[in-house]
């Protein structure tokens, strides 16, 4: 699939759009976001309060020391950084923001293979052949599953959506150290990659704790899921996204087959709306066409019989329409395809608009080579 196509079937869609005037919308009515599901049935999860997380700590700590594979002064050194507290109401204890930084750090202290995946991920570098580890069955699940959802929550705030939901697709929120950071991000990953179904299942289990949970995560999610529910599968606003997308993937260096199998999903998108477009404008000429010239009848405004001949003396040829050559078709000059891009702007949400501009910006330098 060379760039050029991709370039001529987004810059055909533009010429179309441009030529609009009194089109009929581009697709249905939208889902309407309307009011979270049912969240007053008893939540499916619980918030670990912190006293619980020691306790597993302490529990990994006293494995860890029957192996004697660590020094017993790192042991002492890590217990007496999560002293025994005295228990209150876990409805008065506030979800801690760095809990589990906390845990990062002291795993890092007992066990040298965080510490790596942690320097080389913080570094921006891959981690993983370094952390094969994790998937081994021989791995404590409470160290597993904690570095596992330390390294998802942080591919979220790099922008690393794909590796994010993998690391945290299958943690169960019955058993992670920090069940809300968990659905939270794991609903950012499946929002990104417009994973509709279970990014609204993941956060109408977040909003289960509506209340309970940080302000930030539900204010958020929220959000998120009035924007993902009114989203509708090829739709202008569903192709910019996609589009988005591959920019994020190509500014992190990552050309691969998903990337290239994302970009053929757009450029298949943007062919059908090309197409019903055309579909539309071909149907409104003809109306035109029938209103203007009386739709066939006889002179006394009597339909014509099907049987009957129409007698016409034209010689029954169609007027050909010049398409252009083959692979210039779609092409617009630069003063016509500003003039697209300012139909897009004053039509639609300004994202199209910039989503397809920093497209140009892009094959035009070579960028997109593939």
């Amino acid at each position: 699939m060379k760039p050029s196509r991709f370039l001529v079937a987004v810059v055909a869609l533009l010429a179309v759009v441009c030529q609009i005037t009194t089109a009929a919308p581009l697709h249905g009515p939208q889902r309407p976001a309307g009011a979270d599901h049912d969240l007053e049935r008893p939540p499916s999860w619980s918030i670990p309060a912190p006293a619980e997380v020691r306790r597993r700590l302490v529990d990994w700590l006293d494995s860890v020391a029957a192996a004697g594979t660590v020094p017993a002064a790192d042991i002492t050194a890590v217990r007496q950084a999560w002293p025994e507290q005295k228990a209150v109401d876990p409805a008065e204890v506030e979800p801690s923001a760095d809990l589990l930084d906390r845990l990062i750090e002291s795993f890092c202290r007992i066990d040298p293979r965080v510490a790596v995946v942690r320097r080389r991920f913080l570094e921006g570098r891959t981690v993983a052949s370094e952390a094969d580890w994790l998937n081994d069955p021989a791995t404590a699940a409470f160290e597993r599953d904690a570095v596992r959802l330390w390294l998802g929550r942080e591919c979220v705030r790099h922008d690393r959506f794909d590796e994010g939901l993998v690391l945290l697709a299958d943690l169960d929120p019955a058993t992670a150290v920090d069940p809300a950071a968990l659905l939270f991000h794991r609903a950012a990953c499946q929002h990104w990659l417009l994973e509709s179904d279970v990014a609204l299942d993941s956060i109408d289990r977040l909003l289960e704790r509506s209340g309970e949970i940080p302000v930030r995560y539900e204010r958020v999610a929220r959000l998120l899921r009035a924007d993902i529910a009114a989203l509708e599968d090829e739709s202008l606003d569903h192709i910019a996204r996609r589009m988005r997308d591959i920019t994020r993937r190509l500014d992190q260096g990552r050309p691969g087959p998903k990337t290239l199998a994302v970009q053929d999903g757009v450029i298949d998108s943007l062919d059908k709306m090309i197409k019903s477009i055309e579909q539309q404008q071909q149907q409104q000429q003809c109306q035109s066409s029938s209103g203007a010239g009386g739709g066939g009848r006889s002179g006394n405004g009597t339909p014509m019989d099907d049987s009957r001949s129409a007698g016409g003396k034209g010689p029954g040829e169609v007027t050909k329409r010049d398409l252009g050559e083959s692979d210039g078709w779609g092409k617009l000059p630069p003063h016509k395809r500003e003039e697209a891009l300012q139909q897009i702007g004053r039509e639609f949400p300004a994202h199209y608009r910039e989503a397809i501009e920093q497209y140009f910006k892009r094959l035009a330098s070579g960028e997109e080579k593939r």
